[in-house]
């Protein structure tokens, strides 16, 4: 059954394989490419058989800017022929008995599934170009036939031939040790990513220098237990001894693993903390790095924060109570207040922003990265973890390679799909004053 006469009964079973297939050994560490198989997979499912353009998966997918040219860029082509490779890795072997087959046919950046076929049984081949009928019968005169004896070798000779044999295999199995040892070490150091420019320019104040920069991820104050329900606490009514101030959302944890990848990529190492644990002595001391809202990284209330983009919980209209992100100075065509998808429904649409601004130390950096969802925040960290984006956002703020990034204030577009962002937008840019 092809994705053209998909019918909506498949649809479970459609996204079911997908995300098979994104949680595979073949793509579990190929970020990008997921990205790029979920926002395929939900533009088949909802517009089956219509395949996308170039221009719109660069812009909507991999965030690049509306100036895109995809006549002098072929980032996307080289993506999806990525992607092809590891779908036909993947059914090579982790889904060679899946009974859906997902496919991306060449020329056109749209999936197709079909449902596998029972393979026809097997025949064991006789010899190649001969005929059964004209190999011979087997005779009674060889049925019968003694086989060739040979004298066997002297005691002294055999221990003799079983020294020499153990001894050759010693040598082979050592040889082939030395040898193993040899190639992964330099399969190492060939596998080993260089840093691009832009990580290099966008880091540099954080990789820098014997100063290890603190992540501070964001962990709410939460009342109840997870068994029987968990709300946020409300100071006004909630007493301190009832908390529960260890849980995080799952774009928090994946976002600490992409900033661990970056520095170790500059060689450079992170020290992680819990936002209920950071002390203003940690912001005097260390450049920081905050993961998460000031919803939940309470945190970022006693130091200095963003001030075009601001974080506000809204009291008022279809969003009321939900977390929204406030346009201190919109520009025109712009609106006041940015908010994500209804919380009724499943998340769609999410908005977060990526901030470096001046602490309490002028002499130490902090930086952060939030959504008013977890998915937004992990989209943020992305961002600025990414070669594309990262030259993206580099050229908004007109910051050549190797200069020193000033204070700014960036605000971007998530788009979500199945809880994972799957296209990011810099929306807008604001440097400080």
């Amino acid at each position: 059954m092809s994705v053209t006469s998909f019918q909506l009964a498949d649809k479970d079973r459609y996204l079911g394989q997908i995300d098979k297939i994104v949680h595979s050994h073949s793509l579990r560490k190929a970020e990008s490419l997921c990205k790029l198989l979920l926002y395929l997979a939900d533009h088949a499912i909802t517009q089956p058989g219509v395949s996308l353009k170039e221009y719109q998966i660069a812009t909507e997918v991999f965030g690049r800017p509306h100036t895109f040219d995809p006549q002098t860029d072929a980032a996307i082509r080289v993506q999806a022929g990525r992607l092809r490779l590891k779908l036909s890795e993947y059914y090579s072997h982790e889904g060679s008995a899946d009974p859906i087959i997902v496919e991306m046919p060449n020329g056109v950046y749209a999936l197709t599934f079909h449902q596998r076929e029972t393979p026809a049984s097997v025949v064991q081949p006789i010899a190649i170009g001969t005929a059964a009928s004209a190999i011979p019968p087997f005779s009674e005169s060889q049925a019968n036939r003694k086989p060739l004896e040979f004298p066997a070798p002297p005691k002294s000779a055999r221990k003799w031939i079983v020294a020499v044999l153990a001894l050759a295999l010693a040598v082979a199995l050592a040889t082939i040790a030395v040898l193993s040892i040899a190639l992964k070490s330099r399969t190492a150091r060939q596998s080993e990513p260089i840093p691009a420019a832009a990580l290099h320019t966008f880091w540099n104040q954080f990789a820098s220098g014997p100063d290890v920069p603190r992540v501070i991820f964001s962990n709410a104050a939460f009342v109840g237990r997870p068994e029987t329900g968990m709300r946020y606490m409300d100071p006004a009514h909630d007493s301190r001894d009832v908390i529960l101030d260890h849980y995080t959302g799952v774009g928090e944890v994946l976002a600490v693993h992409e900033l661990d990848k970056v520095f170790a990529q500059l060689n450079h190492s992170i020290e992680v903390k819990r936002g209920s644990l950071f002390t203003l002595d940690d912001a005097k001391e260390n450049n920081l790095i905050f993961v998460g809202s000031p919803a939940e990284n309470l945190t970022l209330l006693d130091v200095p924060g963003s001030q075009e983009f601001i974080f506000k919980r809204l009291d008022a209209g279809p969003h009321k109570g939900e977390l929204g992100i406030l346009n201190v100075h919109p520009e025109s065509g712009q609106p006041v207040i940015f908010y994500p998808s209804n919380s009724a429904q499943p998340l769609t649409e999410d908005y977060a922003i990526i901030a470096l601004v001046n602490g309490l130390n002028p002499e130490r950096h902090m930086l952060i990265l939030a959504g008013t969802t977890t998915i937004g925040t992990q989209a943020a960290v992305e961002y600025v973890c990414e070669k594309d984006s990262l030259e993206e956002l580099l050229r908004n703020l007109s910051i050549r390679t190797g200069s020193d990034v000033k204070p700014f204030e960036a605000l971007l577009r998530v788009k979500v799909a199945r809880g994972v962002p799957v296209g990011v937008q810099l929306v807008a840019v604001r440097r400080a004053k």
